[in-house]
């Protein structure tokens, strides 16, 4: 069984660049709890919310294997993770606010209204898949199928490349990509999942059209994800050095929000909606590398965006896109405190 993390509460800090500088004033004093399993694109989206919003949090890890893991999101809660255990995901005083996504995490919210009798404040993000009534407050992309008088969605989804990030890297640019020469062109390549896998074709077709550019004089800035196939990941290492760009290979700092600020355009893989979500909040044009097996639904999200002027396929061609960034993180929390203060006027009525 997965051990759980407690994280210590991080409080709103005027010194990150991603920070509120004042809370809405319903949430000035809130404690807020994120409730994932660990996987990096959920917590970044609850993570993302809760820094828009100023508030102080922790992140509460949920057992990602297991039985209760299997049996989610309709099945208990771990009972070793319970409310009433000293130590564990639920442990200590509860919440004003409790933000979740992903599957396993559902019994606990779900564990957490139950013992607070509805005083938490529930917020849920993604399709719980138990209903609309699973929480106060769901928020899901457009393309999703639920409704309800308390879902939210947006055309895209919440995330932490934030203006005021994007714009402190450009402030001090990461002296690893000002070198290189202009123009710069960002490569988010994503990797295989349980619902899409790269064929050879795909590697061979995206590692020729990333060349189509290098040919061109652009200078590629590349990450890859621990999910990129072996052979598709020292293709694009090999191009990469060859064209003269930059592929950050885990060591030293992160450069992804570097990359996104400096990228004149930005080619990403289309098995990964939140790649698409994050490039698409930078202004520059979005460049669509697509994979047969797409998810359908995704398709749907890549339309709107090409509707909206910010995105088109990519065909080793650079395109004149021009669109004001769309970023759904700051709308996503304004509702969600929105709902925060009809719930806390409702509690104490």
């Amino acid at each position: 069984m997965a051990s759980t993390d407690v994280t210590e509460a991080k409080p709103a800090s005027r010194n990150r660049p991603d920070a509120r500088s004042e809370p809405l004033p319903e949430l000035a004093r809130a404690r807020a709890w994120i409730v994932t399993d660990g996987k990096a694109g959920d917590e970044n989206q609850c993570v993302g919310i809760a820094e828009t919003l100023g508030v102080a949090f922790e992140i509460r890890k949920v057992p990602a294997s297991g039985p209760f893991g299997w049996m989610a999101p309709w099945g208990p809660i771990d009972p070793r993770e319970g409310p009433r255990r000293r130590a564990g995901a639920l442990a200590g005083p509860y919440p004003d606010i409790l933000i979740a996504s992903g599957r396993r995490s559902v019994p606990y919210l779900r564990a957490v209204r139950r013992a607070t009798g509805g005083r938490t404040f529930t917020a849920f993000l993604k399709d719980p898949r138990t209903g609309e009534d699973s929480a106060d407050f769901i928020w899901v992309p457009d393309y999703d199928d639920l409704r309800g008088p308390n879902v939210f969605t947006t055309l895209t989804a919440p995330h932490l490349v934030t203006a005021a990030r994007l714009a402190a890297a450009r402030a001090r640019p990461d002296p690893r990509l000002a070198q290189l020469d202009r123009p710069r062109v960002a490569v988010l390549v994503g990797g295989d999942s349980r619902h899409l896998s790269y064929r050879k074709t795909d590697m061979v077709r995206l590692v020729g059209d990333l060349r189509s550019l290098g040919d061109k004089g652009c200078r590629l800035m590349v990450t890859i994800s621990r999910r990129t196939p072996d052979p598709l990941r020292n293709a694009v290492k090999a191009l990469t050095a060859e064209t003269g760009g930059f592929l950050w290979d885990g060591t030293g700092e992160n450069p992804y929000v570097a990359m996104l600020a400096l990228a004149e355009a930005i080619v990403v893989t289309s098995d990964s909606a939140n790649m698409v979500s994050e490039a698409v909040a930078t202004g520059a044009p979005v460049l669509l590398f697509d994979l047969p097996r797409t998810y359908i639904r995704h398709r749907r999200m890549f339309a709107g965006l090409a509707i909206a002027g910010a995105l088109r396929p990519f065909t080793g061609q650079l395109a004149d896109l021009s669109y004001k960034p769309i970023d759904a993180t700051p709308v996503i929390a304004q509702a969600l405190a929105t709902a925060y203060a009809a719930h806390r006027t409702a509690d104490h009525a």
